[in-house]
């Protein structure tokens, strides 16, 4: 019986249905020596049959009632819990080849993927369940209209792979959406990664700041618009059409400050 009463605004709903943690669990595979870590644990759903699975887990819950709840539950010695907020929380203070797992709130999905991508280096997987339009912002493709900044800046870092959806029925309270889960790898070495990875960041936020502007526009300022020309980008685009590597390309030609290198073609 479910007792703790769900609080909107750590955007809480909780996970009840034994098919979907199953599927869960199986798409992530756990193995006892696995270093791991579940965000928002919430009712320990996903909780106990991890702990089934894995020596010890890391837990992060800024819920206190389900921290101690869940501190009253499991043995300190098998369950780390993280009395913190994850938008907070240091990622890489618990070591390398990190495993990710979690029902994310949807009120800070992205922006918990945004730090998340921060710490991409130390990681070795991570598997969320999310609202179903987010993870098809996050793996979309170029001239769709789900492609944006949260697209091009995850993909910069992981390969995304959306695994199934899972439908409002199996939380409590159930959402007004539906959810998905998705796993992310980090990509370890990229054919082309740019030279100051803050300026690409600000390149890409810039360039989908305002959807309807141009490049020449959006732009403006930031990336001469004879740079976009040379890059083979037509400045009158937007921002939806540019590949990944594009944007790659168009920040690390403002980098070097060389608008006469030759690059290769967007067009």
């Amino acid at each position: 019986m479910i007792e703790h009463r769900a609080r909107r605004r750590f955007g809480q709903h909780f996970l009840v249905d034994d098919n979907y943690i199953g599927r869960i669990i199986s798409a992530i595979d756990p193995q006892p020596a696995d270093l791991m870590v579940e965000i928002g644990p919430g009712l320990a759903a996903l909780t106990r049959p991890l702990l089934e699975r894995v020596r010890h887990l890391y837990a992060i819950e800024v819920d206190r009632d389900i921290v101690a709840r869940l501190r009253r539950e499991f043995p300190t010695d098998r369950l780390t819990v993280h009395e913190q907020d994850a938008l907070q929380f240091d990622f890489a203070s618990l070591g390398i080849g990190l495993r990710v797992a979690g029902n994310l709130p949807y009120n800070i999905s992205s922006p918990l993927l945004f730090h998340l991508a921060a710490a991409g280096t130390g990681l070795r997987d991570l598997h969320f369940m999310l609202q179903r339009e987010v993870v098809e912002r996050m793996a979309a493709q170029p001239d769709s209209s789900e492609y944006g900044r949260l697209s091009v800046m995850l993909q910069y870092r992981f390969s995304v792979q959306p695994l199934f959806r899972v439908p409002a029925g199996a939380f409590r309270p159930a959402p007004k959406v539906e959810s998905a889960v998705v796993r992310l790898k980090p990509i370890c070495a990229r054919s082309r990664s740019a030279i100051d990875e803050a300026l690409f960041a600000k390149v890409v936020q810039r360039a989908f700041g305002q959807r309807r502007k141009t490049l020449r526009n959006a732009l403006k300022g930031l990336v001469p618009e004879e740079t976009l020309v040379s890059l083979g980008v037509d400045p009158g685009a937007r921002a939806e059409v540019l590949p990944l590597d594009a944007y790659v390309a168009i920040a690390n030609a403002v980098a070097k400050d060389d608008l006469h290198l030759t690059r290769p073609s967007f067009g």
